[in-house]
């Protein structure tokens, strides 16, 4: 899904969450799929903090493991300088 797309439908079901006064990870499955057909039930294992922050795994991402490696290179950087 293209961002934007992906953009639309989190921004859809967050006005669903704000309206009624619920949590995304409270939100059902289908009303989920109600904003797209591509949702499937893995989407609550990112519907939490642990499960958000571990998705983002690139450079600059908030990943353990990222962050982690992060740390080593800046740690090798210092050692080198």
């Amino acid at each position: 899904m293209a961002f934007r797309d992906a953009h639309e439908v989190v921004g859809l079901a967050v006005r669903l969450g704000l309206e009624s006064q619920r949590d995304l990870s409270e939100l059902t499955l289908a009303e989920l799929q109600g904003f797209s057909a591509l949702v499937s039930e893995d989407v609550f294992a990112y519907l939490t903090l642990e499960g958000s922050v571990a998705a983002r795994q690139h450079i600059g991402g908030t990943a353990p493991e990222t962050v982690k490696a992060a740390i080593q290179a800046a740690r090798q950087l210092l050692d080198n300088a």
